[in-house]
């Protein structure tokens, strides 16, 4: 029974990782077998697995609308050159790619995914990458393993406030889990953009002298790492979990431009350039005064305001959640069937606000909007597919439960199932569970959801700290963010890869498998002190 509940895990790894089918195919394939197994060996009935496939049509809907607005963002930005302003303005910081990765990705991906997450910091941080002449599939890459530390306590502490709402509501104790959380990332997080800039130099860079070349930047970038785990671990301790990745990333981002503008610890020379870059076509901008830097910059900063604001001022939010819900509970009549879509509450709403006011103040016109718009709607139809199919597959593993077999869901089968032989070194193999969680559901939040129940069970039976395990189940989840499949698929629609899924996963998983080890280590070791 066991790889009948793993369908949902092997077959992705197989038919995407290893026979390089496109997510179409794969996860096509992997939904039919995973729906039939569900009906003859778990016992679903038609009724649940036909409410879990209206699930996920739905649940696809605001993934696709942030994806619509992060696509639609781009085009607009491109028609009015201001891409090409913000090009020169990181050209003017640093020409070196190695530096741009750190800003770009890690930083103010970083500060997206503390206002938002949903997915949205990688939407947005590959095509500056691409517009900065970074390979598509570099800039991929680089985006999703970016969007990890920061995705534990992404869209304003979500993974904690509803991932761990089944365990606990008491805000001294998530405080206290956010803590451990940052203690628990202060080696990992301090190495992430040393990390990025390995991937970038090892898989993209020219052959010659590259370990040179990621060596020569390794001052720098520590100094990065220990500035963002120093303010993740001191906001965690002083201000509270839900502002760690808008502080840390934030405030890191100012000690980068200011160490790069004062040329302190720069690699001797600072214009590295990958071995292949990305041409960037023309585009037919409007023909106005040259940008400035600010407004070129406008509509991410108005973005990360948006986000911001929705997300902290209650009047405001209660306002936008509960207008204009498009929310669909109880689906086919079952209570445990729901899916939420607060349109405009979601993230493709400020995108696509932000894109018509950067059309009104770079252009003074919305004439290019109309064949933009025609343009993304026209470019989602394969990623729409694929992204449907993942979630059907996803939503019947996750609907489960609800059977006749008188069984577990598959994701707590299999967390059983690992845990009953893992128990007495639990603090090494936690990252990993929400990390497979992950993976399949493609939400630390979701990933935390569905495991930190039986994370605490384990705890409590080993006698194991449980705010601990808490903590490296939420470190794993968000590390899950660079292999999750429909993440991926999304990503790579936005940059023009579809196909490349496959591809593009296995790269991902060596430092996603390889930051869950060291967390566990952490967490092996810490447990022992505490």
């Amino acid at each position: 029974m066991i790889l009948v509940a793993s369908a949902a895990i092997l077959l992705p790894l197989l038919l995407l990782g290893g026979l390089n089918l496109s997510a179409t195919k794969g996860m096509s394939l992997s939904a039919i077998v995973v729906i039939l197994t569900g009906y003859w060996f778990w016992h679903l009935s038609p009724l649940i697995i036909s409410a879990s496939i209206l699930q996920a049509l739905h649940k696809a809907l605001p993934i696709l609308w942030i994806l619509f607005g992060a696509l639609l963002l781009l085009n607009c930005l491109r028609a009015t050159g201001a891409i090409q302003r913000i090009n020169q303005g990181f050209q003017a910081l640093s020409t070196d790619m190695r530096l741009q990765t750190v800003l770009v990705a890690f930083l103010f991906g970083g500060l997206i995914e503390g206002v938002s997450g949903f997915g949205t910091p990688a939407m947005v941080t590959a095509p500056l990458l691409i517009a900065l002449g970074f390979p598509a599939m570099a800039a991929v890459i680089l985006a999703l393993v970016a969007d990890s530390t920061p995705a534990a306590f992404g869209a304003v502490g979500t993974p904690l406030t509803v991932g761990l709402s089944n365990v606990t509501a008491k805000v001294a104790t998530l405080n206290l889990i956010g803590l451990r959380v940052t203690q628990l990332d202060l080696l990992v997080g301090m190495l992430m953009p040393a990390t990025l800039i390995a991937l970038l130099v090892l898989w993209f860079g020219p052959k010659h002298r590259r370990f040179q070349q990621w060596l020569a930047t390794l001052p720098w970038a520590v100094l990065i790492g220990f500035t963002y785990s120093g303010l993740a671990l001191l906001s965690a301790w002083l201000i509270g979990y839900e502002f760690v990745s808008i502080i840390a990333p934030l405030g890191t981002l100012i000690v980068a431009i200011v160490s790069i503008r004062q040329h302190w610890l720069m690699p001797p020379n600072a214009n590295w350039q990958v071995a292949h870059p990305q041409s960037v076509p023309a585009t037919s901008a409007p023909t106005i005064a040259p940008l400035s830097l600010f407004k070129a910059w406008l509509p991410y900063l108005l973005v990360v305001a948006l986000l911001l604001l929705s997300r902290t001022v209650r009047p405001l939010k209660h306002l936008l959640t509960q207008s204009l819900d498009l929310s669909w509970n109880h689906i086919l009549g079952l209570q445990a069937i729901n899916s939420d879509w607060e349109i405009l509450y979601s993230p493709g709403t400020m995108l696509l606000l932000a894109a018509i006011v950067g059309l009104l103040v770079q252009a003074r016109s919305l004439k290019p909007l109309g064949p933009v718009v025609l343009k993304v709607s026209r470019s989602m139809g394969a990623t729409a597919i694929a992204l449907i199919v993942t979630l059907i597959m996803v939503q019947v593993f996750t609907n489960s439960g609800t059977n006749q077999a008188q069984l577990p869901s598959m994701p707590m089968y299999i967390a059983t199932f690992i845990a009953s032989g893992l128990a007495p070194v639990w603090l090494f193999m936690a990252p990993f569970l929400g990390q497979l969680g992950a993976f399949v559901t493609g939400s630390t939040t979701v990933s935390t959801l569905t495991f930190a129940q039986i994370q605490a069970d384990i705890s409590l039976t080993g006698q194991l700290n449980e705010n601990l395990v808490l903590a490296a189940q939420l470190i794993g989840a968000a590390a899950g963010n660079m292999i999750c499949v429909h993440n991926i698929v999304a990503v790579s629609s936005v940059v023009g890869l579809n196909g490349q899924e496959g591809a593009i996963l296995r790269k991902t998983a060596l430092p996603a498998l390889g930051y869950a080890v060291l967390v566990g280590i952490t967490a092996t070791i810490l447990g022992q002190l505490l």
